[in-house]
C-alpha cells in the first residue's frame, strides 16, 4: 500500500509540474503576443505622424510670416496667369472682370510688401503648392474646352476656386495679425480680403447673368 501511495504521489507531483510548465508557457506566449500587438499599434500610430522640418515654425508669429510668404508667391504667380485667362475668354464682361482683378492684384502685392515692412522683414516668396495646383487646373480647363461660352464657364469655375482659396488665406492672416497685435497689418489684409470677396461675387454674377446659360445653349445645339 505504501508503494502505491508513493507512486500515486509521484504521478500527482509530475502532473502538477507539467501543468505548471504548460501554464507558464501559455502566459509567456500571451505576454509575447500582447507585446507584439502593442508594438504593431505603436508602429501604426507613428506611421501617420508628420515629422516637422528643421525649419518648422515653433510659434504663431513664425507661422504668420510663413503664410505671408506663401500668399505673396501666390499673388505674383496669379499676376502671370490672369492675362492668359483673359486672352482665352470670349465674353466681354468676363474679360473686363479679369482685367480689373489683375490691376487689383497688383495693388494687393504692394499691400503685402507693406505688411512685410511692418513686420520688419523683407518681402520674400515661398512657393504656394495650392495656388500652383489651381493655376495648373485652370490651364487644363482651357485646354479641355472649345473657345466660347463653355470655356468661359470653365474659366469662371477655375477663377472662383482661386478666389475661395484667397478668401480663406486672407481671413486666416487677418486673425493671426489681430492675435499678434499687428493692427495696421490686419487692416491691410482685411482690405484685400474684402476685394477677394467682391471679385468672387462679380464672377458669380457673370456666370449666372449669361455665361452659364449660353454654355447650356451650346450643349443644345450639339
Amino acid at each position: 500500500m505504501k508503494t502505491e501511495t508513493k507512486s500515486t504521489a509521484k504521478k500527482s507531483s509530475t502532473a502538477t509540474k507539467s501543468k505548471s510548465t504548460a501554464d507558464s508557457k501559455s502566459t509567456a506566449s500571451k505576454s509575447t503576443g500582447s507585446k507584439t500587438t502593442a508594438s504593431k499599434s505603436s508602429s501604426s500610430s507613428k506611421a501617420g505622424k508628420v515629422k516637422a522640418k528643421s525649419t518648422a515654425a515653433e510659434g504663431l508669429r513664425e507661422l504668420y510670416m510663413d503664410s505671408l510668404k506663401d500668399i505673396y508667391w501666390a499673388e505674383k504667380a496669379l499676376l502671370k496667369a490672369l492675362p492668359k485667362m483673359a486672352k482665352n475668354a470670349t465674353t466681354e464682361s468676363l474679360i473686363m472682370a479679369i482685367d480689373e482683378h489683375t490691376a487689383v492684384t497688383e495693388e494687393q502685392v504692394a499691400r503685402l510688401e507693406k505688411v512685410f515692412e511692418l513686420a520688419g522683414k523683407k518681402a520674400t516668396a515661398k512657393k504656394c503648392e495650392a495656388m500652383d495646383g489651381l493655376i495648373k487646373e485652370a490651364q487644363d480647363i482651357m485646354e479641355s474646352t472649345e473657345p466660347g461660352p463653355v470655356r468661359d464657364a470653365g474659366i469662371i469655375a477655375a477663377s472662383q476656386k482661386v478666389e475661395h482659396y484667397e478668401i480663406a488665406t486672407y481671413g486666416t492672416l487677418c486673425a493671426f495679425a489681430k492675435t499678434l497685435g499687428e493692427d495696421e497689418a490686419a487692416q491691410l489684409l482685411e482690405a484685400t480680403l474684402n476685394e477677394e470677396k467682391q471679385a468672387d461675387m462679380t464672377l458669380t454674377e457673370a456666370a449666372y447673368n449669361n455665361i452659364n446659360f449660353e454654355a447650356t445653349e451650346a450643349d443644345d445645339e450639339e
